[in-house]
């Protein structure tokens, strides 16, 4: 060892005790150094054991990896200080030994850009209450663990690296605590990160678990851990096992590639998933056994399962809860099974579910709300006896069977819709019962409701439209049903009447339950009615053959449909244009009705709103306002008044882009539900359209609404007139002809507002007249004469 020199140079002392000097090994080195000397270490090997004792700093002369630190046996660097080492490479083959080890309350070290190579029982172990600074570091001990931390150990580690470990990467017991930073743990054995103990903690940021022979992160025994902006992949195991009240956080991290479940909890474990992603796993995404054990995920999607098992698997009383998520392509997407198992789903989608998109048997429960099945085989199935639930505006489209529920299964649905169906919209069989409140079951190729085996099954006003072979289907008696609608219903004739017998009969039989009544949809006035009201409306010609159009399109696209053709495919959203008062509110009224007599709409009621009822004060609250305007609207028409005050010239910052974005994703989300007819000033519609690359291709057409002609105002103040029992002598109308000649027709002139003004001024100067008359007669107290017109204005 003679031939390699140590150089020794004190740092901390004053000027004038500076010195230096050199030494043939690291151990000499190190024992006439200070604290805060500097040990500069020349090339080569050195076959010793170190023990920084004292804070001292240690580097290569020459740089990273020129120095090597080889003992025959034993561990290869001991810290009980302060010390920080630099870009030494430390082996390690000692199966009973650490290569590295840092421990004891004073080893507050620092490790830089140091490699650890060898076969030893771990490669790094920190413990006894050491805190460690871990930079640009690499492991490599295909034999032992990778980093181990125990006994309240605290350990940073930014930019490292475990290349390889026979057991796993990192390992933190016994109330230990690791932070890693932009860190990666790979080809491992057992787990990637391994938390084990009360109190133990591990929190990673930006990291990557992968080619792992086991788990990816195993946690047990009450540890906790946080992962952030993580990812882990190919892993032969689970990706997320955990155990015994362990408690794991994720946030932004991505999970993928995963032969086995994603995650699996059991033993009162806790899992809490935020903006994750979970995709090709092989058995599951989340498995969750046991009583006390909970997921909660939110944000999240789940999707491109690999294997033939459940994405999502409670059972034995677990407990699961999922936000605004998304589960598609997927065999089955969630399994609720066995008593005291609960599933709370709230504003998650489910798409592409080749079997069933929610399962619950064996006494499990689920709470659904505002969440969206697409393409499934079935969209929920209730199996067996004491399962059942709580379903709320909840919309299942384009599956097999919508809602299955059998063997004395009994949930409760509420305003749910079901679209599409092949089969039954919803189907009761088997002693299954279920309740339905104000629940749809919309163009499907079976029947809406089908009950049968006498089911005691509950329907509240329930609807059925265009379902191709009955609305309601109930084949015994034992439905019960209350103010349920269908389109394929004729009204029951008056029923005839039968004297009562004076003498009861007795019967050995239970007592018969009469069949439930399905009326026929009402709450509209026949389209002929309505048309012929559009047809009164003074002027408009060319906005009447515009609706008129439309409607025969519409009706004519119904019929194709019934009759097994193709129908074309409709966009009924509306753009009308023109100056104020020129009757767009009445039309648009007028079309809700129609379309709702046709059958298009469920009720044909209006909304009308402004920019004050959409757009809110705050970020967030103008989505919120615009989704609450459009929910009040469904089975109607949203009528925006002054659409384009959404889209201001300069409206860089303004609110009403957010609520154009939130109608253009509402429109697109419920296209069938509601017709929204957006209205305003010509020009400014077009800019209006302009504000959302979306936005122009909802609205099948434009509508234009001239200004009322002098002749048609002189019309409609007629029609107030007989309206309010009044006479207009042929005098008045002519010099009311001439008043509507001389009014300025600008931007803000009213048309039939106008002249609706007209008339209310008219009444009340013919009432200050009359009132002076000693003994009006009738025809006094009806007859408007010149001297009642407006005064004209001076200009």
């Amino acid at each position: 060892m003679s031939e390699h020199r140590v150089r020794v140079t004190q740092d901390s002392g004053s000027r004038w005790r500076r010195r230096a000097g050199e030494y043939a090994t690291l151990a000499e080195a190190l024992a006439a150094a200070e604290p805060g000397d500097t040990v500069t270490v020349r090339p080569g090997v050195f076959r010793e054991n170190v023990l920084l004792d004292k804070p001292v700093t240690v580097l290569p002369a020459e740089g990273p990896g020129t120095v090597r630190i080889d003992p025959p046996s034993g561990t290869a660097l001991t810290v009980t200080a302060g010390a920080t080492v630099r870009d030494l490479v430390l082996e390690g083959y000692d199966s009973s030994a650490a290569a590295v080890r840092i421990a004891g309350p004073g080893a507050t070290a620092t490790l830089i850009g140091c490699r650890v190579d060898g076969h030893a029982a771990v490669g790094i172990e920190v413990g006894e209450r050491a805190e460690v600074l871990l930079t640009g570091c690499t492991v490599n001990n295909p034999s032992g663990l990778g980093l181990r931390l125990r006994g309240a150990a605290v350990a940073r580690f930014e930019d490292c690296e475990v290349s390889a470990a026979g057991q796993a990467g990192l390992a933190v017991l016994e109330g230990a605590s690791a932070r890693l930073h932009r860190s990666r743990l790979h080809h491992a054995a057992g787990a990637g990160v391994l938390l084990s103990d009360a109190g133990s903690l591990a929190e990673l940021t930006g990291c990557e678990i992968y080619e792992i022979r086991g788990s990816g992160v195993q946690a047990e025994s009450r540890a906790l851990g946080r992962l952030t902006d993580c990812e882990i992949h190919r892993v032969t195991g689970n990706g997320l096992t955990l155990d015994t009240e362990a408690e794991l956080e994720l946030i932004d991290c991505r999970l993928r590639d995963l032969p086995e479940n994603a995650a699996d909890l059991r033993g009162r474990a806790t899992l809490t998933l935020e903006r994750s992603t979970i995709r090709s796993f092989g058995r599951g995404a989340l498995s969750v056994w046991d009583s006390g054990t909970a997921v909660s995920a939110t944000g999240c999607e789940i999707e491109d399962s690999t294997g033939d098992y459940p994405a999502i698997w409670v059972s034995d009383g677990a407990r699961l809860t999922l936000t605004d998520c998304a589960l598609h392509d997927l065999p089955d997407a969630l399994f609720v099974l066995d008593r005291d198992s609960r599933a709370t789903v709230t504003d998650t989608s489910f798409s592409r579910i080749r079997s069933s998109a929610v399962s619950v048997s064996s006494g499990a429960t689920v709470e659904l709300a505002r969440c969206r099945v697409q393409e499934a085989g079935t969209g929920l199935w209730f199996r067996d006896h004491g399962s059942g639930g709580t379903l709320t505006d909840c919309e299942i489209s384009e599956v097999a069977t919508g809602v299955i529920v059998t063997k004395g299964a009994d949930p409760v649905l509420r305003a749910c819709v079901v679209r599409g169906s092949a089969e039954a919209a919803v189907y009761v069989s088997a002693q299954g019962r279920g309740t339905f409140e104000e629940c749809r079951a919309l163009q499907g190729k079976g029947f809406g409701f089908h009950v049968i085996d006498g089911c005691r099954t509950v329907l509240t006003r329930c609807r059925a439209e265009q379902n191709r072979r009955a609305g309601f289907e109930f084949s015994e008696p034992g439905p019960l049903a209350e103010g349920c609608t269908s389109d394929d219903v004729a009204p029951a004739a008056p029923a005839e009447t039968v004297p009562v017998q004076r003498t009861a009969q007795l019967t050995a039989g239970p007592p018969l339950v009469a069949p439930p009544q399905i009326a026929p949809i009402p709450d509209c006035r026949p389209a002929e009615e309505a048309l012929a009201e559009l047809d009164a409306l003074i002027g408009l010609a060319t906005v009447k053959q515009e609706v008129r159009t439309l409607i025969d399109l519409i009706s004519v696209g119904r019929r194709r449909q019934q009759a097994g053709l193709k129908a074309p495919s409709l966009r009924r959203h509306l753009v009308f244009t023109g100056s104020p008062g020129t009757g767009k509110t009445t039309v648009a009224r007028l079309y809700g009705e129609i379309l709702a007599a046709l059958g298009v709409l469920q009720r044909g009621h209006l909304v009308e709103v402004a920019r004050v009822d959409l757009v809110g004060e705050h970020i967030g609250s103008t989505a919120i306002r615009t989704q609450a305007s459009f929910d009040q609207a469904r089975g109607g028409v949203l009528f925006i008044d002054e659409a384009y005050t959404l889209a201001p010239e300069d409206g860089a910052r303004d609110f009403g882009r957010e609520a154009i974005d939130t109608l253009v994703k509402l429109m697109e989300d419920h296209r069938d539900e509601v017709v929204v007819i957006v209205a305003g000033y010509t020009a400014e519609m077009e800019r209006f359209l302009a504000a959302n690359p979306g936005l122009s291709s909802r609205f099948s057409r434009t509508v234009a609404f001239p200004d009322y002609s002098d002749s048609e105002l002189l019309e409609i103040a007629r029609t107030q007139c007989l309206e309010h029992e009044y006479q207009l002598a042929e005098p008045t109308a002519h010099a009311l002809l001439a008043h509507f000649a001389t009014l300025h027709r600008g931007p803000t002139f009213g048309n039939g507002r106008t002249a609706r003004q007209v008339f209310e001024t008219m009444v009340e100067r013919h009432a200050m007249r009359v009132a002076q008359l000693p003994d009006p007669s009738t025809e006094d107290l009806q007859l408007l004469v010149p001297a009642d017109l407006p005064l004209p204005r001076v200009t």
